[in-house]
Parts: C-alpha cells; sequence; structure tokens
C-alpha cells in the first residue's frame, strides 16, 4: 500500500473555517465525518479543495470496536462522504459506542462518545473483522485511531501497542496515532508511550493526531479545548525519532483561540516533528506486510464481547451497577463525562432548549441522562428530554411549556412547519426569555 504524505495539517470546524482558509502552510485538513453532507459540502472546504488541499473525513459513529458488525448504512454514508471530498484515505476510531441490541436480547443504547475496548483475544478478533468489512466497503483505504481512556478492562490480555501491531498485522489496516490520546492513557491508566511506541508497527502509521488536554483531580480529560502540552509534543518527538509521520494534525473542537496562537500551536509542532528526525538512526522503515489470512470469528466472540459491553455501557448511562472488577470512581467520572457531552451536543442540535429553559437547561438535562439512555442519535435525544419535559410536573411555567410544546411540534413532524406556525414559536419562545 502506498503511503500518502500528507505535511502538516488542522482540523476544520466551522467556527474556525475562516481562519483556516488563511492560514500559511496547511497541507491538509480533516472533517468530521457525519458533520459533512456529500451533495452540499461546505464552501469553505469546496475552497480548500481547489487550492490543492487534501480534505480528510473522520468518522466517529462507526463503532468499529463494537460486538455488532458495522452497519450498512453508516459505512454507505462515509464512502459517500471520502468520494464527495476527492479524499485518498478515511480513518475512524478503535473504539465502541454502542451496546445492546439483538446479540444480548435487551434494547439497544447508545453512549454518544467514544468508548475503549478491552484488549483480549475476543476483543481483537472481533474488531479485525469488523475493519475487513469496512475496507471492503469504503472506496479508499481506511486507518483506524487509538482513543483516550478514563477506565480499564479487567483482565486485559494485551497492552496497546500489542493490540495495534496485531490488528495492522492481521488486516492491513493503517493507523492513526494520537499521541495525545497516548499522554491521556499515561495519566489514566498508567501506561508508558515510549513502550507502546516501541511495540506498535510504526511503518503502518497514516498520520498522527495532536491535541491539547487538562489534569483534574489525577484525571486527564482529552478535551480538544486547550493548548497542546509540552509532554505530548515530547511523545510526538519520540515518534518522529522512530518514523518520519506521512502527516500531523492539530485537533481542536471548542473554545478556539485567536488564530495567531493556533498558528503558534502548528508551528510548536513542526519544531517537535524536527526535533525527532534529527535524534532518528538513518535506517530504511520496514515494510508494510501483507495481512494475515482472515479468521473466522465465533459467534460465542461477538456474544461474549457483547454482553461485557452492554453491561459496562449501562452502567455508564443508565445507572445500573458496574460491573466487577472495574474502579468504580474512574467510572463515575466517566459517565459524568458522557454525561456532559450529551448535554453539550444536545444543545448544539437543539440551540433552542437552551434559549427556551434558560440556566435551568444544563441541570435538568442532566437530571434526566441519569436514568435514561440515548437509544438513537442527537436529534432523536433532543426530542426525547422535550417529551420528558412535557409530563405533568416537569415544568412550572406555562409560558415555558407552551415554547417547548412548539418546539416539539415542529421538530417531531415529517417536515417543517408553516412560515405562520414558525413564527409562533419563534414569538413563544422569546416570550419565555423575557420572563428572565
Amino acid at each position: 500500500m502506498t503511503t500518502v504524505r500528507l505535511g502538516t495539517g488542522i482540523g476544520w470546524r466551522p467556527e474556525i473555517a475562516d481562519a483556516v482558509e488563511a492560514m500559511p502552510g496547511i497541507d491538509w485538513v480533516e472533517v468530521v465525518a457525519e458533520n459533512v453532507c456529500p451533495g452540499h459540502p461546505p464552501a469553505s472546504l469546496l475552497r480548500l479543495r481547489e487550492r490543492g488541499v487534501t480534505v480528510v473525513p473522520h468518522g466517529v459513529s462507526l463503532g468499529l470496536g463494537g460486538a455488532e458488525r458495522p452497519g450498512e448504512g453508516r459505512l454507505t454514508a462515509l464512502a459517500e462522504r471520502a468520494t464527495a471530498l476527492g479524499s485518498p484515505l478515511v480513518t475512524e476510531h478503535i473504539a465502541f459506542v454502542r451496546a445492546g441490541g439483538p446479540l444480548t436480547a435487551s434494547p439497544g443504547i447508545e453512549a454518544g462518545h467514544l468508548l475503549p475496548v478491552p484488549r483480549t483475544r475476543d476483543a481483537l478478533a472481533v474488531l479485525c473483522e469488523n475493519v475487513r468489512i469496512a475496507q471492503e466497503a469504503l472506496p479508499v483505504p481506511l486507518a483506524v485511531e487509538n482513543i483516550a481512556a478514563l477506565f480499564s478492562w479487567p483482565g486485559e490480555e494485551m497492552t496497546e501497542g500489542q493490540f495495534l501491531y496485531e490488528l495492522a498485522d492481521r488486516t492491513g489496516v493503517r493507523l492513526l496515532i494520537d499521541v495525545a490520546n497516548l499522554h491521556t492513557n499515561h495519566v489514566n491508566r498508567g501506561e508508558d508511550p515510549a513502550k507502546a511506541l516501541g511495540e506498535l508497527p510504526v511503518e503502518a502509521i497514516a498520520y498522527v493526531h495532536v491535541a491539547g488536554g487538562f489534569e483534574r483531580d489525577g484525571v486527564w480529560h482529552d478535551s480538544h479545548a486547550h493548548p497542546v502540552p509540552r509532554p505530548v509534543l515530547d511523545i510526538l518527538t519520540d515518534l518522529a525519532s522512530r518514523v518520519s509521520p506521512p502527516g500531523v494534525l492539530l485537533e481542536r473542537d471548542e473554545n478556539f483561540p485567536p488564530p495567531a496562537e493556533l498558528e503558534r500551536e502548528l508551528v510548536a509542532i513542526r519544531e517537535a516533528v524536527e526535533a525527532g528526525a534529527r535524534a532518528r538512526v538513518a535506517s530504511a522503515p520496514e515494510p508494510v506486510r501483507e495481512p494475515a489470512a482472515a479468521e473466522p470469528v465465533a459467534g460465542a466472540a461477538r456474544e461474549r464481547l457483547a454482553l461485557a459491553q452492554t453491561a459496562v455501557l449501562s452502567s455508564l448511562v443508565a445507572g445500573t451497577p458496574v460491573p466487577e472488577g472495574f474502579d468504580r470512581t474512574r467510572m463515575r467520572v466517566q459517565a459524568r463525562a458522557l454525561a456532559a457531552k450529551r448535554a453539550d451536543v444536545v444543545a448544539k442540535v437543539a440551540p433552542e432548549l437552551p434559549e427556551i429553559l434558560g440556566d435551568g437547561y444544563r441541570p435538568a438535562f442532566l437530571a434526566y441522562a441519569q436514568t435514561r439512555p440515548m437509544t438513537g442519535g442527537y436529534r432523536h435525544d433532543a426530542l426525547a428530554f422535550a417529551e420528558h419535559l412535557l409530563r405533568p410536573g416537569r415544568v412550572d411555567s406555562p409560558r415555558t411549556r407552551r415554547a417547548l410544546r412548539d418546539w416539539h411540534h415542529d421538530r417531531s413532524g415529517p417536515r417543517p412547519r408553516a412560515p405562520r406556525s414558525t413564527a409562533r414559536l419563534a414569538r413563544a419562545t422569546h416570550r419565555a426569555l423575557l420572563r428572565r
């Protein structure tokens, strides 16, 4: 497989689209795949493409590490985005994002975020088969990313490096190595980033992610909303001392600083890579080997993984007991993080809800989320939250109830309401805001 040389890039987000277009030295950008409509890509991305800037779609919802096989619809959607953007590859995560369903004879539930898979033989076998299914469905090569984790699975059989090596060896998949996530796992799980890099098949690296975060009460949160810290840059230098990374990308999802600050971070990233290159031993990289022959996955392995993942996810989002062997404190931290993420995304998907509820939105949503797991996408979650609030006794203010009812009626229909109805919704929302 030919390695695509990408260079230095930045994660494209609508909030910084103009700044990204004006930045010097940007060779490529990465866009969250689920946020792009294949038939109508953002004009900013089209302008970048016309200038010769490579655009790579980065998926977050495929759930390759889950017990179920990847859904045909999600694979088709990812393929369509790769084609629409003229991308040389697509990327996803080594994570599970949903559980339950037919394998467990229980309702399906969504995490709303990326959760770590156990580093076991069962999980590896399922992941390899899921990756092969995705590779066959996609029009361009696939690369998969190591994720940050707030908790560890008991009884793991491999280190992260060994797990990734086996995955690449068996499937031929490329690796997207996130050095910020290696730092996260160092703080949260006591794992040595240098050891992980030493065990990786570095010749299989497609590109590298760099991002910031913060530490609170001994737990590192991979926020993508803070400056890149020195320890993350040091891991990048270590990686670059072992292999020349085909591409390096700065991720920033929230709390966007001025463009000049982002440009300074890109300069620091380039300097870290150059420092690694100076230390690199002059030797040719090992060739990427052909993937090993596919091994059939026993249905029992998927069922065992499904039951384990369902128990974990249910404890995180539905208040069921934490499975034996897990760190209860870390699981509580993860549960709070998932609920906060869910509240933030629902507020973006349905910005009228925080406007209608004001300061009461966040506490009301967090209380709702404690025992009501997400069973569909975020749009469905927003509607279900509104339905919950519209039950008797949930909202005292008649005006707020009326605005909420109008919003729900407008959003739950098959098509937008007539302009007159939309105007009534706007007036009701405005009245609800005036009372504050």
